[in-house]
């Protein structure tokens, strides 16, 4: 054990066990405990990451809505979606729904920081967002009675299924 104990340019005592360094992140620091060099995740996770971008969307300083102003956004048109879908204007408040997912999607691709708009990665939130959001702007174009948007193969296929009765 002629070995200098690295980085401090002293022998190490008998005292002290010998640091096996495996990788990168194995390297010890002063205090002789490893500490972590690499961006590789652990082998064992003990905690959960932020998503990227689910930073503050406003300087720390600013109120806690105004922190959180992109989730509120999209929260306050669902909110007035069901407020419009409550007073029986059914069509109009999915739209208004629809597109605040879509909103959100968009919020979600451009900005780099959107607080707890965030969720999952920024493509698992692009995609939940935009695709939920198309699926609810078309069901509601698509509904019934008087449909806004008539797609004919759908009409097609409903009858060869339902209106063989």
């Amino acid at each position: 054990m002629s070995a200098e104990v690295e980085g401090t340019g002293r022998e190490p005592s008998p005292a002290e066990p010998e640091i096996e360094v495996r990788d990168a992140a194995g390297v010890p620091a002063a205090a002789g405990k490893p500490r972590r060099d690499t961006r590789r995740f652990p082998m064992l996770t003990r905690d959960t990451a932020r998503p990227e971008g689910g930073g503050r969307a406003a300087p720390g300083g600013a109120p806690a809505p105004a922190r959180q102003w992109p989730l509120l956004a999209v929260l306050g048109t669902v909110g007035l979606g069901l407020l419009v879908t409550a007073f029986d204007a059914f069509r109009v408040g999915l739209l208004l729904i629809g597109l605040a997912l879509l909103g959100g999607a968009g919020l979600r691709w451009f900005l780099p920081r959107v607080g707890m708009l965030a969720v999952r990665s920024r493509f698992t939130d692009i995609v939940t967002y935009g695709l939920l959001g198309c699926v609810i702007v078309l069901l509601a174009l698509m509904a019934q009675p008087r449909p806004w948007l008539e797609i004919p193969f759908l009409d097609d296929a409903l009858h060869f299924t339902v209106r063989n009765g």
